[in-house]
């Protein structure tokens, strides 16, 4: 499943490629034909995600809110003026690849025709966007949208931009400041509320909007937290910890297109740095610890693969 940082590289790119244009929207696949109606012929005018949530919101007051879930993605389209990735999302394998004029296509004549099951599709004058598989697609009113969100943890990536202030001019910087501050706290207030363990902890947005997997593995890694202890224990001091790393890395991921989670002193330098310097536990079960060359250990717990080093994250106590 894409994880935050790649939805926020989404609504980047829908607002540098879309933001302010009227937008014909549609439902090649047919099933989402009845909300594309109530957004056809629209300005889109705001572009935000929130965790691993996406809200593309209208000049009538509606909001696109799509979250891909494991299978689904985006991909894009278009002529000279439109550039970006041209596929973010499910499979894995595709990652992001840049999109640029086909000089051999020739003149741009508008989208192509929907390959497989497009569930929703948007063009503009200069290009276009098919979205298909996602777990949920849905035309809200933005009442509804506060709703969604208000069941969602704090997101890392929000509180680093400063999205929660919404004006401009002075004062905002300080706000937006003020705003992280909150965020961080708030999550440390989630954390002490929850018994179960900090590994399973990390993957419920309602505490932590937007960490999925590999940031759950690398960033208990990095602050040298045992999967296994209960999130209620770990101090206040240590879940701020916790916090400002996940902003640091996910902050990266939006930069680079990729999650990179290891530091230059740490990688094999005769290897390439993606993927296979990228990570310090993430798929490398059975493989030597970067810092303390202690095998890797593998668990499934919760239904989802939980990596962790047992030299650099000694359990906090005995597990039974």
């Amino acid at each position: 499943m894409p994880e935050g940082h790649s939805v926020h590289r989404l609504a980047r790119q829908f607002d540098d490629v879309f933001g302010g244009q009227v937008l014909a929207v549609s439902s090649p696949q047919g099933r989402f034909a009845p909300a594309a109606r109530l957004i056809d012929a629209q300005r889109l005018i705001s572009s935000h995600a929130h965790g691993k949530q996406l809200f593309l919101g209208f000049e009538n007051d509606l909001v696109l809110r799509v979250h891909l879930g494991l299978y689904g993605a985006w991909s894009f389209g278009g002529d000279e003026h439109f550039s970006g990735a041209s596929s973010i999302g499910a499979p894995r394998k595709v990652g992001e690849s840049e999109q640029g004029p086909d000089e051999e296509a020739g003149p741009y004549a508008g989208p192509p025709e929907p390959v497989g099951q497009v569930r929703a599709r948007l063009v503009s004058e200069h290009g276009w966007a098919d979205l298909r598989g996602p777990s949920a697609c849905e035309v809200l009113t933005r009442e509804q949208v506060l709703a969604v969100r208000a069941k969602l943890g704090p997101d890392p990536l929000v509180a680093a931009a400063g999205e929660f202030n919404l004006a401009k001019g002075r004062g905002s910087t300080e706000a937006n400041e003020a705003a992280a501050r909150a965020a961080r706290k708030d999550f440390v207030a989630r954390l002490a509320r929850k018994r179960t363990p900090i590994g399973t902890t990390l993957m419920d947005q309602g505490v932590l909007a937007g960490v999925g997997n590999i940031y759950r593995a690398e960033t208990l890694f990095r602050t040298r937290i045992d999967p296994y202890l209960p999130s209620n224990e770990l101090s206040s001091r240590k879940a701020g910890i916790l916090w400002d790393d996940i902003v640091s890395i996910m902050g990266d991921g939006v930069r680079d297109g990729k999650i990179i989670t290891t530091r230059a002193e740490h990688r094999d330098e005769s290897g390439p740095l993606w993927p296979e310097n990228a990570y310090y536990t993430y798929q490398r079960q059975g493989r030597g610890c970067r810092i303390c060359s202690a095998t890797i250990s593998l668990a499934e717990v919760a239904a989802r693969k939980l990596y962790w080093c047992p030299g650099c994250q000694p359990p906090a106590r005995s597990r039974n």
